[in-house]
């Protein structure tokens, strides 16, 4: 154990006990100044301690901050990492594998958002798409909406916000992607006094992506994706409106799919996404992002159970009260809740689905 009151420490193997807990705890360790000691990282799990990509975040942000950081290497069980401030404005981060590019943003936007300078982080190598993580065009359509909507919330002019730019998809097992992103920083001085989103009002518009590589064209991967979604006609009946849908096919140097299903409410937006498998037939992928879809509304949620953990520690940092309702209270998301009340004075409850928040004191 670290010896220094300043210090926040963080069991890494508490709840769910996966790398979510890392990228929370730097992210807010950065914003807020805290140095933090983790320690029994992923211990529970098969390959315990971090991971290639758990890493490539960790050396990335430490990188923009000027950070000391120490343990970081392959397999380590603790890190000791003690922010600066922002050092750099324009990173590359290669990555060798089909690392998550979105599970690595998710270390690095909150930080770059409130760092006061345009940000660029270029991608080269990891996945787009992959397992275990929010495909990319799920992170655009429905994370990046969502989290404009806190922004635009704040008082005063904002005009924070994540540019995405991607020149090649990349897929699981390989990766090989290219993605830019461009940073606008966030004119934060106060908080929002009550942000209150429990009901998600009219179902405006349902958009369906469905994508696949190139070298999937000739075989109408993303086409019969979409034929998928036509198989569940309770999502049709559903919609009560037209849908716009997407047929894409992207430059990647493997072969690989999905499918994006968002919902855009007159509050929120709600929605899933489904990779492509080998053994699966695109049409059963399409039909199991429709039937996924159907299950994250059925009720009167207004987050998806993946958007609602990704969301808190905005919530956290941005308000001073607020209200969500989620379609499940995951362990993912109470193992969040845990990690960013190591860090911000305030109380998160869950009842009946809603999460509420309260930090009314005037700094972090």
């Amino acid at each position: 154990m670290i010896q220094n009151s300043n210090f926040v420490e963080i069991d890494g193997s508490y709840g769910e006990g996966g790398g979510q807990i890392l990228r929370t705890a730097l992210s807010l360790s950065v914003v807020l100044k805290k140095p933090c000691f983790i320690f029994n990282i992923r211990k529970n799990r098969e390959n315990p301690g971090l991971a290639l990509q758990h890493l490539v975040g960790i050396q990335a942000l430490s990188e923009l901050y000027n950070a000391k950081l120490e343990g970081d290497e392959i397999g380590s069980g603790e890190i000791i990492f003690e922010p600066n401030e922002i050092f750099r404005t324009d990173i590359e981060i290669k990555i060798e594998t089909a690392a998550s590019i979105t599970l690595i943003l998710q270390m690095l936007l909150l930080p770059a958002l409130l760092s006061g300078k345009k940000i660029k982080i270029k991608f080269k190598g990891g996945a787009t798409d992959t397992f275990f993580s929010p495909k990319i065009d799920y992170f655009r359509y429905v994370f990046l909406p969502m989290l404009e909507k806190i922004i635009s919330s704040l008082p005063g002019n904002n005009n924070g916000k994540l540019e995405v730019e991607i020149s090649r998809r990349g897929f699981y097992p390989k990766g090989e992607a290219e993605v830019e992103n461009y940073i606008s920083p966030i004119n934060f001085s106060q908080k929002v006094k009550e942000f209150n989103l429990t009901k998600r009002g009219e179902l405006k518009k349902i958009l369906i992506i469905s994508g696949a590589s190139e070298i999937l064209k000739e075989k109408k991967v993303a086409e019969r994706q979409l034929s998928g979604t036509h198989q569940t006609p309770l999502f049709y009946k559903k919609a009560h409106l037209p849908i716009e849908t997407k047929i894409e096919y992207y430059d990647s140097p493997l072969a690989g799919s999905q499918v994006t299903i968002v919902g855009q409410f007159e509050n929120t937006f709600i929605g899933t996404s489904i990779l492509g498998k080998p053994e699966k037939s695109s049409e059963e992928v399409g039909k199991e992002a429709a039937m996924e879809f159907l299950e994250e509304t059925k009720g009167e949620n207004t987050l998806d159970s993946h958007l609602s953990d990704q969301i808190l520690p905005y919530i956290a940092l941005f308000t001073k009260s607020a209200k969500i309702k989620t379609s499940k209270v995951t362990e993912h998301l109470r193992t969040n809740i845990w990690v960013i009340e190591k860090f911000i004075k305030g109380k998160f409850k869950t009842k009946d689905n809603i999460i509420s928040w309260n930090n009314n004191v005037r700094n972090f």
